[in-house]
């Protein structure tokens, strides 16, 4: 089975170009053969806390049935990242969509303090079931508080998927954590991380995979957009270039049955 971070440029408030971009990546993914595709940390809106308000979105929102229709079409999971409307407000979300199924929302339960006056904290957690794999998703600050990691080893991960926003630093650091993690606790851990600007910072890539030993297997460069490829059963991985290459009607395609 191959889990798959897409390493990618959102646009700034732009859903529906982005929902685009994403549909590109998901067919490239797909086309790798594929079971799991995961997104950046608020990769439909692009991080941009201030916009979250007005951009919040729920599952059912008609503009996300194209990765519902993906994932039919195509037998993979798919998770994407944008303000999710809470009751009490909007929280960090991951749209998680899979064939067959009701599409599933995870949002964020630990919040960085730069986020308090934005979001709201999530309290349900998730976890997804394929084949003999248990991925636990979680994102951006609290994927680097290890009692995150231990409540996805408790809950029965095999594998630990990170959705972020982080910049050279914060990525640097958060390489030595994810190693950690998955040395001591035997998970396999999969980051997905963007490319460009994110509200006053810049992200710089680096998404990747550890084996369950710790061992990094597969980073992306820290500019581009990729896709890491990350084979579960062999323990290896790849990285796969993806230009930045005209995508106008990917979304219409898309959607053809």
């Amino acid at each position: 089975m191959k889990i798959v971070a897409a390493q990618m440029r959102s646009a700034p408030g732009d859903i529906d170009g982005n929902i685009e971009r994403h549909v590109h990546f998901i067919e490239l993914a797909a086309s790798c053969e594929g079971a799991a595709v995961f997104f950046p940390e608020m990769s439909l809106t692009g991080y941009e806390p201030r916009l979250a308000e007005q951009l919040a979105m729920t599952a059912d929102d008609a503009r996300l049935e194209v990765f519902q229709s993906l994932s039919d079409r195509h037998q993979i999971l798919v998770a994407v990242g944008g303000p999710y409307r809470g009751k009490d407000g909007p929280e960090i979300g991951m749209f998680v969509f899979w064939s067959g199924q009701t599409p599933a929302v995870y949002t964020k339960q630990m919040l960085h303090g730069d986020e308090l006056p934005y979001f709201r904290a999530g309290t349900t957690p998730l976890s997804v079931t394929l084949g003999e794999e248990v991925l636990v998703p979680a994102i951006c600050f609290e994927s680097l508080q290890m009692d995150s990691a231990l409540r996805a080893k408790d809950a029965g991960a095999t594998v630990y998927v990170a959705s972020v926003a982080k910049n050279m630093i914060g990525m640097e650091r958060a390489h030595r954590h994810y190693a950690t993690v998955a040395r001591e606790l035997g998970m396999t851990v999969l980051v997905s991380n963007g490319v460009g600007h994110a509200d006053g910072f810049e992200m710089t890539g680096g998404s990747a995979a550890w084996n369950n030993n710790g061992v990094l297997r597969c980073s992306a460069g820290t500019g581009d957009q990729a896709l890491v490829v990350y084979d579960l059963a062999e323990q290896s991985g790849s990285t796969v270039a993806v230009p930045a290459v005209s995508i106008a009607g990917a979304w219409a395609n898309a959607r053809e049955t």
